[in-house]
């Protein structure tokens, strides 16, 4: 299996939109695999939240992931973070 880089770009947006690494990895192992614009790949996953975020409650938070697939490695362009 490769290897997950996460850009610095994309590791400023997981700090705004409140991902973590981990979540970010396992996105990109377990979830949902989807095409994206520009021959790039998205990677949807939801996970268990059930707490506060920014001030409202949520029970879901969904991750996704879009990377650039390459050789010997996968690089995690951006990421967006949906809350439910």
């Amino acid at each position: 299996m490769k290897r997950v880089r996460i850009h610095p770009h994309a590791r400023e947006r997981m700090e705004e939109r409140g991902a973590t690494e981990e979540e970010v990895i396992e996105t990109v192992r377990k979830g949902e695999r989807f095409p994206a614009k520009f021959g790039r790949i998205g990677f949807r996953r939801n996970f268990p939240f059930d707490t506060l975020w920014r001030g409202k409650h949520y029970h879901t938070k969904q991750v996704e992931v879009y990377v650039v697939e390459e050789e010997d490695k996968i690089v995690v362009i951006t990421v967006i973070v949906k809350y439910f």
